[in-house]
């Protein structure tokens, strides 16, 4: 029934739980995620959610000790991340001022505190200071004991030591929807991402989250290499473990999450082709081979595609400012057009890379103007394509640590090459097949199909031995 209607008014419950201030405010935030999941919420349920998380934090961020309460994380993930979805939400709602009537305008100017930016982003500091979380993941570096001592009064709970982590990784999110990439990966300087135990582990939809926008991040900064190998690891986590989580509630989020990265690595692997994962690349093939191929041939057709895939697979940028309520017909700047041109404005110049090694891995020596020849340009300008080859296919690598923004300068493809006057040289550094991969997956699938085999043959068995049924005896 509730699939199509909202969820009963909390005024209503009120008297079945005795007026219990704390589980009413709770009740709100899942009325009000409950709208906007499956129904259109108006501009006033959008302030009176506002007005409950406003009662929520203030709740647990302004008591004189520590609460006396326990939510599952799931649940803590979810207040932060639904959070700020309604945030951006409303960002994307305020700014279409062609469909709001005057009273809408009117109210949304004499509103201007609602889901303002600087609001958000105080509450998740806000968590992020009463936690000490930050101290507690510098403290973890040298133990748990020291961790436990960073804590604090507040920290060393459960509640606030979560809320506290899960801001983190919204303030990442807050970021990149502003189109501050440098920022959001700052915000992650003490959290190792190669700790397989991590606290972002403990829910997947977290998890996925993290690596989603710590790859788009690079992605826009032109780190493709580094992009690619935060994809392909989140990729790979989901693929084998979504029979786990094909019940849970969190499924769709995830599984179309997944569908975007893809997008997205096709993209980087385009631009940057490098070897992946047997078991991603069997997928990125099967979902955009077609694209990989118009991309790698370069030009128009090639821009198109990767504007049709930033399109999908981007998150919904928001501008912070309200718009100019006095001039409603006034042309705003949509943010994802914006961010699409600072994209493409990286990418052109990196498509040359995918172009000249399609042609440059079919030999091993060439003459320049043979090259010019097969692409149909000149010699001068063929010879500025291949300094520009050679300038984009070095990258800054991240090779672990805390720093996100650090890395290595390293070549980001296999194939290099020498140019001594007219003459071409390439080079083609060949890394052998990873076997053991292949036959581990292939012996699990030949062990599954043993296994059905065997049970069919048990069903049969089984079926043949029961006796059949006595035939009536005619009188």
């Amino acid at each position: 029934y509730y699939a199509k209607a909202s969820w009963p008014e909390p005024q209503f419950v009120a008297a079945l739980v005795g007026d219990d201030g704390l589980f009413l405010t709770l009740y709100r935030e899942l009325y009000y995620r409950h709208m906007y999941s499956q129904l259109h919420p108006t501009l006033e349920a959008r302030f009176r959610s506002f007005e409950n998380y406003c009662d929520l934090f203030n709740y647990i961020l302004n008591s004189d000790g520590p609460l006396e309460l326990e939510l599952p994380n799931q649940w803590l993930w979810d207040i932060v991340d639904e959070f700020i979805y309604q945030f951006q939400s409303f960002c994307t709602h305020r700014s279409r001022l062609n469909k709001r009537s005057a009273e809408e305008i009117e109210l949304l100017k004499a509103n201007p505190q609602v889901w303002n930016t600087y609001s958000v982003l105080n509450v998740l500091y806000s968590l992020i200071q009463k936690s000490s979380i930050t101290q507690q993941l510098v403290a973890a570096q040298d133990g748990a004991d020291a961790a436990a001592l960073a804590a604090g009064e507040f920290g060393a709970r459960p509640l606030y030591k979560m809320l506290g982590y899960f801001s983190i990784v919204g303030l990442v999110r807050v970021h990149c929807m502003l189109g501050d990439y440098t920022l959001a990966l700052q915000t992650l300087e003490n959290v190792d991402l190669n700790n397989s135990r991590g606290l972002f582990t403990r829910v997947t939809a977290c998890h996925v989250t993290v690596y989603y926008y710590v790859g788009f991040a690079y992605m826009m900064l032109g780190r493709y290499a580094d992009a690619t190998q935060a994809f392909v690891h989140i990729l790979t986590f989901v693929a084998r473990t979504k029979h786990y989580h094909q019940r849970a509630g969190q499924f769709d989020s995830v599984n179309k999450k997944a569908e975007q990265m893809y997008a997205l690595l096709a993209s980087c692997v385009s631009l940057c082709p490098t070897r992946v994962d047997e078991m991603v690349h069997s997928a990125l093939r099967e979902k955009y081979a077609d694209q990989q191929h118009k991309v790698q041939r370069g030009g128009d057709e090639a821009v198109e595609i990767l504007s049709e895939l930033f399109r999908f697979a981007s998150p919904k940028f928001i501008t912070p400012n309200p718009p100019n309520y006095d001039a409603p017909e006034e042309a705003v700047v949509e943010p994802q057009d914006f961010q699409l041109k600072v994209f493409l404005r990286e990418a052109k110049l990196q498509l040359v890379v995918p172009m000249l090694r399609s042609f440059l891995k079919l030999y091993t020596t060439m003459d320049l103007a043979q090259l010019a020849a097969v692409l149909d340009v000149g010699a001068d300008e063929l010879r500025t394509q291949l300094m520009v080859y050679k300038l984009r296919y070095r990258q800054v690598k991240w090779a672990g640590g805390a720093d996100l923004l650090g890395g290595e300068v390293v070549p980001t493809t296999d194939l290099d090459f020498a140019l001594q006057q007219d003459m071409i040289f390439i080079a083609e550094s060949r890394v052998g097949r990873r076997y053991a991969d292949w036959f581990i997956r292939n012996t699990n699938k030949m062990q599954d199909l043993i296994n059905s085999l065997e049970t069919r043959q048990k069903n049969f068995i089984a079926g043949v031995g029961k006796p059949e049924p006595a035939a009536e005896t005619k009188a």
